[in-house]
């Protein structure tokens, strides 16, 4: 019973490393959709090169001619972008990831090395996946510590550099499954509840939630706690209700078939693997179509209906997809062994015992080449430490021959060499003269360095609080001084017409009426941009989205998503960060002619990302040297006083990308 259930959790493992690496969102449609949308329209050449890597992994299980297609694609659209090239390197190891193990190996390593040159979010989170895809692409040589070793020292440090929590959890529902499949069962829950509760609190990724509650699933009905797996397919189930074409559902109809085994109602268990393998035919899923039958022949075993359960064999061996590892083969072989003679078949049983041994021997035949081939190279080694030291001793012989030679020449030489060093220590003075007072010139200029950067940032600090005070004096005159004259002269004005017979349906003053109400409306504007109010009383991330509202108008949209932004920036931090982005978006309005634009904004510990990318007609950035615009230079000091680095690119026709990395703790 212990063998079946090793098989069953390696072929367990095997699907969910794999389908968890498809990432098919539930709305396929839609997301599907979406990235057509985005290669048909006006789009930056970036934004079509990053669209058709998305579909080269939509695309690699489900038709590989496609995939392929896609991936030139975006590697012609890439052009010579330096990020987009290295993502280049990724999205090549997904293309060979479902059918050829070792192009993929190569390629996801290039990437590891290619995308480690790049410190942005989104950089970190594919660095972190191919990591993990180059441990899942050697696993079967190098062993699950190996892939256990990559996924908790490379994959899940680097996620958490991204600042995204929702592939942290990925990485530990990874982890709880490669445990599962070593029967640390404990263990395995304990991640999987962490990647649970991180998902959970950000509903933006039910795709991601979707496999954590199947992966829990698994894990809790082969540690037997059937109560705890029941609450975890009911939470799936609602994920997939909305959704009734997803191709997801072939995983869960998986899990609903082990949890009415585990729970020994094996009818129903029957009619969940029928739906499973209705769903993994329609959507040309081989391997899990496979394992379907692997489960239907685990039912009627244990419903003693063995007849039934040798056909399933049968079939399987027959099909071979399950067939293709000599592991499994000899599991495969054994259990048709077990199931002939339930039924009394000796010779059948003989016939299937000798082939699961065959390819046991196969195996443990390898394992031998292997021990010999580690017996035979020691051997080399002891043979060659027994030439060295013939050749050592020999060596010996001739030192001590020539040793008595050297001492003569040595006693000759000694006096000679006192004469040369009294010249070289003369010579030495006064080289290390020369290199201490050049160093204290060097000193000093580091010094002279220093201090002018200090005090370029107290300039620059006094600019800038000189500037918000400014702002909120005059916002303050404005909306408090002139906005209430505006507004008592309106009033006035009003009850004044209201007093005169006739004057209260005049045109002319009613329109005069109406342009002073706009006039004290655009006053109040001015007034509230110059000083956020948002921002003193609900904090930066609402009014980052309240700023973006303020800007969108018909013909233009302004995406802004917002990631683990605490609580704990301080104020001044706060303002600066928000006069940023006010800036970014007020160039974009009066440059770039863009239709849509995307502003993120994420915090991880002490540094703030922010990602603004627009689909504008773009600019040379060639034409930017020796030319101080205002806007630029406003943003640029705004960034260096808080230690931060400033990335442009854009060219003409292509849009424009800003990436900016913040300290939240900046010099005072």
């Amino acid at each position: 019973m212990k063998k079946k259930i090793l098989l069953l959790l390696i072929f367990q493992l095997f699907w969910y490393g794999v389908f968890s690496q498809q990432q098919v969102p539930l709305d396929e449609k839609h997301h599907l959709d979406s990235l057509q949308q985005v290669l048909i329209q006006k789009s930056p050449d970036s934004a079509k090169a990053s669209a058709n890597f998305e579909l080269v992994e939509y695309w690699k299980f489900k038709d590989t001619v496609k995939s392929e297609s896609y991936l030139h694609a975006a590697r012609k659209l890439a052009g010579k972008d330096p990020y987009l090239n290295a993502l280049s390197d990724f999205y090549l190891g997904q293309y060979y990831f479902a059918w050829n193990k070792k192009k993929a190996s190569a390629a996801f390593k290039q990437a590891t090395q290619t995308l480690s040159a790049f410190h942005t979010s989104k950089a970190y989170a594919k660095l972190a996946a191919a990591w993990y895809n180059y441990g899942l692409m050697n696993v079967d040589q190098m062993g699950y510590g190996f892939l256990t070793g990559i996924t908790l020292e490379k994959a899940i440090p680097i996620a958490k550099k991204a600042g995204k929590p929702a592939l942290v959890a990925y990485f530990y529902n990874q982890l709880s499954t490669i445990l599962m499949n070593n029967y640390q069962f404990a263990k395995a829950a304990a991640y999987n509840q962490q990647a649970i509760g991180i998902l959970e609190s950000s509903p933006q990724h039910p795709t991601d939630l979707l496999f954590a509650y199947l992966s829990g699933v698994s894990i809790y009905c082969y540690d037997k706690q059937p109560p705890k797996a029941w609450k975890l397919l009911q939470q799936a189930q609602k994920l997939l209700e909305p959704h009734p074409e997803s191709l997801n559902y072939t995983l869960y109809y998986y899990n609903e078939a082990l949890y009415y085994t585990t729970i020994e109602n094996y009818d129903q268990a029957l009619i969940s693997v029928d739906k499973g393998i209705r769903s993994a035919k329609k959507f040309n899923q081989g391997q899990l179509y496979s394992q379907f039958f692997f489960r239907r022949y685990d039912i009627y075993s244990q419903q003693k209906k063995y007849s039934r359960a040798r056909q399933v064999l049968l079939g399987i061996v027959n099909e071979g997809t399950l067939m293709a590892k000599i592991n499994d083969r000899a599991e495969i072989y054994s259990e048709l062994a077990k199931v002939s003679e339930k039924l009394g078949d000796y010779k059948g049983a003989l016939q299937w015992l000798s082939k699961a041994r065959d390819a046991s021997d196969s195996i443990n035949a390898n394992q031998t080449k292997v021990k010999i081939n580690e017996l035979e190279t020691r051997y080399r080694s002891a043979e060659n430490r027994q030439k060295i030291t013939a050749l050592q001793s020999q060596n010996e012989a001739a030192l001590l021959a020539s040793r008595n030679d050297r001492l003569y020449k040595l006693l000759l030489g000694t006096g000679c060499f006192f004469l040369l060093m009294l010249l070289i220590g003369v010579l030495f003075s006064s080289r290390t003269r020369r290199k201490l007072a050049a160093e204290r010139e060097i000193n000093y200029c580091r010094q002279m360095s220093e201090l002018e950067q200090k005090q370029q940032l107290k300039v620059t600090k006094a600019m800038l609080d000189g500037e918000e005070l400014e702002r909120e004096r005059v916002a303050r005159d404005l909306h408090d001084g002139l906005g209430g004259m505006l507004a008592g002269v309106k009033i006035g004005l009003s009850g004044w017409s209201d007093t005169r017979v006739g004057l209260s349906e005049d045109r002319d003053l009613n329109r005069i009426i109406g342009q002073l109400d706009s006039s004290v409306s655009e006053l109040r504007r001015i007034a509230r941009n110059m000083v956020p109010d948002t921002l003193l009383k609900f904090g930066l991330e609402v009014a980052i989205k309240d700023l973006c509202e303020f800007y969108m108008r018909d013909g233009l949209k302004i995406t802004a998503e917002t990631f683990g932004l605490g609580g704990d920036i301080a104020m001044n931090i706060q303002l600066n960060i928000y006069r940023i982005l006010q800036e970014l978006l007020s160039n974009a309005l009066k440059h770039s002619g863009a239709s849509n634009i995307l502003l993120q904004c994420s915090q991880n510990e002490d540094t703030v990302f922010i990602t603004f990318e627009d689909n504008g007609v773009g600019f040379d950035t060639a034409s930017l040297k020796g030319k101080k615009g205002m806007g630029l230079e406003n943003l640029k000091n705004r960034v260096a006083f808080l230690k931060g680095k400033f990335e442009l690119h854009s060219a003409l026709g292509e849009g424009t990308e800003i990436d900016i990395e913040l300290k939240t703790r900046a010099d005072g």
